[in-house]
């Protein structure tokens, strides 16, 4: 049985060619516009099946996540090379598409090479999308490896949460007024991905178990076709304060 192609952006191909078509000789302006919009999804699509396919051929991504509240900015170097430079807290990088295999991860305070913060040796899986998160304090820093499914079926969106705040207690996830999305959340913890409609939300951090909120999230955009992750980052009683950075993956 064929296996069905979750790419949006060929639906998005296809409705765009039907529109340029139906407004070839009706409106030369809407059919010129149409087909461009054609290409672009054309080009998007290309792309997105390009990645899915390297990363199904012995290929993984990597982003790395600065989340410690009190480290400086640093470099990272995967087997001695430098790939990112002067990454500081709260800062998410793109994804890297990598070979998969065994990486040497050291990650030093920026632009020095003398005595890493974090230093690793980790295992890249084919086919395999991490986010590599700097946690906790400088004293006690440590690398904590993510796992992302950033691909989702057309029309579909999902979300994750990870608790990176080291003072911070387990806490819950709910919409504010509304359901509880994850609960009894503890420090460097992912959760599974949900899906939920697309739309726009008030979210609350609350202590687990309790009404009582930590951190607000008002007016996050969830769009279709799109996977998040919500980080929650910072310190519950200090400085930097506690605060989401939400990523696409």
């Amino acid at each position: 049985m064929p296996q069905q192609d979750n790419n949006p952006y060929v639906s998005q191909a296809l409705m765009y060619d039907m529109l340029a078509s139906y407004y070839k000789y009706l409106d030369p302006n809407k059919h010129i516009m149409y087909y461009q919009m054609h290409l672009k999804a054309i080009q998007e699509a290309v792309k997105q099946q390009s990645s899915r396919y390297q990363m199904n051929s012995g290929m993984t991504n990597a982003r790395f996540f600065h989340a410690s509240p009190d480290a400086p900015a640093v470099d990272v170097y995967l087997n001695g090379k430098l790939v990112l430079r002067g990454l500081k807290y709260k800062e998410i990088s793109e994804y890297m598409h990598l070979p998969a295999g065994q990486y040497r991860v050291d990650i030093y305070p920026t632009g020095s090479t003398s005595s890493p913060v974090i230093a690793e040796n980790l295992l890249f899986v084919p086919g395999v999308a991490y986010t590599f998160t700097a946690a906790g304090p400088v004293s006690r820093i440590k690398l904590f490896p993510i796992v992302d499914k950033p691909f989702v079926a057309a029309g579909e969106t999902k979300v994750k949460f990870v608790h990176l705040s080291p003072d911070a207690p387990s806490v819950d996830v709910a919409v504010k007024n509304g359901d509880v999305l994850f609960e009894n959340i503890s420090f460097m913890t992912s959760t599974k991905y949900i899906t939920v409609p697309a739309g726009k939300y008030d979210l609350e951090v609350r202590l687990a178990g309790k009404d009582t909120v930590v951190l607000s999230v008002p007016r996050l955009q969830l769009r279709s076709d799109n996977a998040y992750t919500i980080f929650a980052v910072g310190l519950a009683n200090g400085n930097p304060p506690l605060d989401a950075v939400v990523a696409r993956g």
